[in-house]
């Protein structure tokens, strides 16, 4: 059973929730779930020891080391025991799935991230939330960030993949990070609008439904759809177009929101031959962690590959066309495989596909008018363009 950290502490709850796992560990994926009254206990001790803290020097160094512990070192994570990356790197494969050279990438970039950023402002006493999506770790980024520069920072891990953010706050704990600063605090989403109304800044991470339940709060920072595109320029030769589409729509097994949804050429003979090379080369990376350069998740809750698969399909319109010809599932280790999806749409205006997200590679190819180029792209958080 994986448990919170709260007022300094690992601590179980009688609330629960069960992770998907596969084989003999399954009966270890459990979340201890912290009730909204809890959570509203929590903040009232957060206000009366915060004062009395002394101040902590030296943040920088602090998360490079625990950065360091949580890709390659062993540290004590609550309710589990003593884990080591490679226990780390397995619990995050049976249970949410994800291949090890994907991990290997994640936790490099939280390391390049924190590397490269600049000095931060001077840290007050703010008590900030970060409330983690399942798609990728990557977003623990935002918890490194928050925790240089706020008094204290907790966490809400998504239930789907809490084990990063366990990980990450067991290696600050054991550099030395002081407990009472930060929190791990796995809620229902209940609970997760009373840790937004408590908390002085809130980042949260989530899709379009989470997005307009939290949306009203003037402090809050929401990373949302990120509606990725990729304008592919006239005359562009196929083969030079492919190969940067490729990483673009199957990098990080499409589970960043920065990845390419909607491919839009700018020339009309151009979508047709565009879209048959690369839902080519889709069809030919390998399901699961085969594949070195693009690895593919496995979703280890059937149900949701099935329902993001559908989603895909039942938003196509008559005159679309899927163009990646393989079973659109593929088995690996006993969970199902979504494998990449592109769709060659024959109208654009109002689909309900472009820009759709799903936690795999998909993307759509279409050719549209400068001035519709314009408004698609306005719409788009990232927008792709090749390097002159």
């Amino acid at each position: 059973m994986h448990s919170a950290f709260r007022r300094g502490e690992w601590r179980t709850s009688l609330d629960t929730a069960a992770l998907p796992g596969t084989g003999a560990a399954e009966a270890a994926y459990g979340l201890a779930l912290v009730p909204e009254i809890v959570a509203d206990a929590d903040h009232k001790w957060w206000r009366t020891v915060r004062a009395d803290l002394p101040p902590l020097t030296g943040r920088r160094e602090l998360l490079l080391a625990a950065v360091e512990l949580f890709d390659r070192g062993s540290v004590p994570v609550g309710g589990v025991g003593e884990q080591d990356a490679e226990g780390f790197r397995a619990a995050l494969w049976e249970s949410a799935g994800l291949p090890g050279p994907l991990v290997d990438r994640w936790c490099a970039l939280l390391r390049d991230g924190l590397l490269k950023r600049g000095e931060p402002p001077a840290a007050d006493d703010q008590l900030s939330l970060v409330a983690l999506p399942g798609n990728t770790f990557t977003c623990l980024d935002s918890v490194l960030d928050q925790a240089e520069r706020t008094g204290a920072v907790w966490v809400r891990p998504s239930r789907r993949e809490p084990f990063s953010a366990a990980r990450l706050v067991a290696a600050l704990l054991a550099v030395g990070w002081p407990p009472a600063r930060v929190g791990l605090y796995p809620t229902d989403q209940r609970g997760l609008h009373a840790l937004v109304r408590r908390a002085d800044r809130q980042i949260v991470y989530g899709g379009a439904g989470l997005a307009a339940s939290v949306r009203d709060s003037p402090t809050l920072t929401l990373h949302g759809p990120g509606r990725g595109c990729a304008l592919v320029p006239a005359g562009m030769p196929v083969e030079e177009a492919v190969a940067w589409l490729l990483p673009l729509v199957a990098g990080d097994s499409g589970r960043f929101c920065s990845n390419v949804r909607t491919v839009i050429c700018t020339e009309s003979a151009q979508g047709s031959a565009l879209a048959a090379s690369l839902a080519a080369a889709l069809d030919a990376l390998p399901p699961g962690p085969g594949g070195t350069d693009w690895p593919l998740t496995v979703f280890r809750e059937p149900d949701t590959a099935h329902r993001a698969l559908r989603s895909v399909h039942d938003r196509m319109r008559p005159g679309d066309r899927m163009l990646t010809r393989r079973d659109p599932i593929a088995l690996v280790d006993g969970s199902p495989c979504p494998l990449p999806r592109l769709v060659l749409l024959q109208e654009y205006e109002g689909h309900p596909l472009v820009g759709h997200e799903v936690p795999f590679p998909f993307a759509t190819v279409l050719h549209a008018a400068p001035d519709a180029v314009r408004a698609l792209t306005a719409e788009s958080l990232f927008v792709h363009r090749p390097a002159k």
